[in-house]
């Protein structure tokens, strides 16, 4: 736990779920930075505030005194601001949680924005929220200096109107914003959807959804189309879980190769579970059963209640590169299997996956391999 000391007093914040050996702090610089200046400008917080992209919770808690509302993708990130909250002393109504897929509020009088790693999902949320944005409405962006580009500004300046940046201080900047009401904006570009290629097994062809904020939103990426290419030939009822969906092309295909499978989807982003229900209604016939959830990996999962986990995990936390969510996933997919039931997971071949499913599993084996990626297969004994 760390202290998150600000003008408007100090805080104990922490990432979730909370992890003693994490080294990671809940802020940087960038809300530090957004924060003083709201304090040294003194803007006028008693209209409605919305807070877009609030990674750990910092904001809306330093905020909360001014009752804001946090439009979040990340499950994880709503977690630890609710457990920020209570671990200050706010009460749990005083700050208003919302997800990228629920409706903004009808007015907005202070838009602070934390810039997303994700262009596409900054440019779906300024859409979103700018028929709630009037002239005079105070719209404030903050990042790492490594995270605001010129496309960044232009995206506020083509869906808002005229748009400056701030001097660097502790490598991060603001973005300030004069919202024009008149503007006449382009028509919102997602979600954005393809069709796969041929040659990929029984994934060939299917139509994709991408919201905006999905990883490699316009074609397949070469990591899932490698595991896509190598998929288990299962057959009879089972419970698969696709852990990490994504858009859900793993898990659908997974359907389509086992149409008695009952096929669970599950990720942190709000975005991606839509985008995987969205796939997969469009692929499979009405017989198909799945169940689509936002949420911690596989907690809330029965134990020794599924049959094979699908997994390509990520290894960044936003700009920091880490291997916490694997782990976790890991650790999750071997309480929820079966005895028999099996882990198979692609990745990087230098992120040395192996090394920590033979500690979990005690064995682990290679089902595939390239210059650049590996396939895993893991089973519960």
């Amino acid at each position: 736990m760390n202290r998150f000391t600000t003008s408007r007093g100090e805080y104990e914040l922490t990432r979730f779920p909370e992890d003693p050996r994490d080294t990671l702090r809940a802020w940087d610089s960038a809300d530090e930075y957004l924060l003083e200046h709201l304090a040294e400008a003194g803007t006028d917080l008693s209209g409605t505030v919305v807070v877009v992209g609030d990674r750990w919770g910092a904001l809306v808690t330093a905020l909360a005194g001014h009752r804001p509302t946090q439009i979040s993708d990340s499950h994880l990130g709503q977690e630890a601001t609710r457990a920020n909250l209570a671990r200050n002393g706010v009460p749990a109504g005083d700050v208003r949680l919302l997800s990228t897929r629920d409706t903004p509020p009808e007015r907005i009088d202070v838009l602070l924005v934390r810039v997303p790693k994700s262009l596409a999902l900054l440019e779906d949320q300024l859409h979103r929220l700018a028929p709630a944005v009037h002239e005079n409405t105070v719209v404030i962006g903050t990042g790492r200096v490594t995270e605001i580009h010129t496309s960044t500004l232009r995206l506020f300046e083509t869906i808002l109107g005229p748009t400056r940046t701030s001097l660097a201080v502790k490598k991060s900047r603001l973005i300030f914003c004069t919202p024009d009401p008149a503007l006449d904006r382009p028509a919102n570009p997602w979600p954005h959807r393809y069709a796969l290629p041929t040659g990929i097994g029984p994934a060939s062809g299917m139509s994709v959804t991408n919201h905006a904020g999905i990883f490699c939103p316009d074609r397949l990426d070469i990591g899932t189309r490698f595991f896509l290419a190598h998929l288990p030939e299962r057959r009879g009822p089972e419970r698969v879980v696709d852990l990490g969906c994504g858009n859900g092309v793993v898990g659908t295909a997974a359907a389509l190769a086992n149409p008695e499978a009952e096929l669970l989807f599950t990720d942190e982003s709000h975005q991606a579970v839509a985008s995987a229900e969205a796939t997969f209604r469009d692929n499979t016939g009405p017989d198909a059963v799945a169940t689509f959830r936002v949420g911690d990996g596989l907690e809330g999962v029965p134990a020794a209640s599924v049959d094979l986990v699908l997994n390509n995990p990520p290894f960044h936390s936003h700009q920091a590169t880490t291997d916490t969510t694997a782990r976790r996933m890991f650790a999750g997919a071997r309480a929820a299997l079966r005895p028999g039931g099996e882990l198979w997971v692609v990745g990087n071949r230098h992120l040395g996956y192996h090394v920590r499913l033979r500690r979990l599993f005690g064995d682990c084996e290679v089902v595939a391999s390239d210059p650049k990626f590996v396939i895993l297969r893991a089973v519960k004994r």
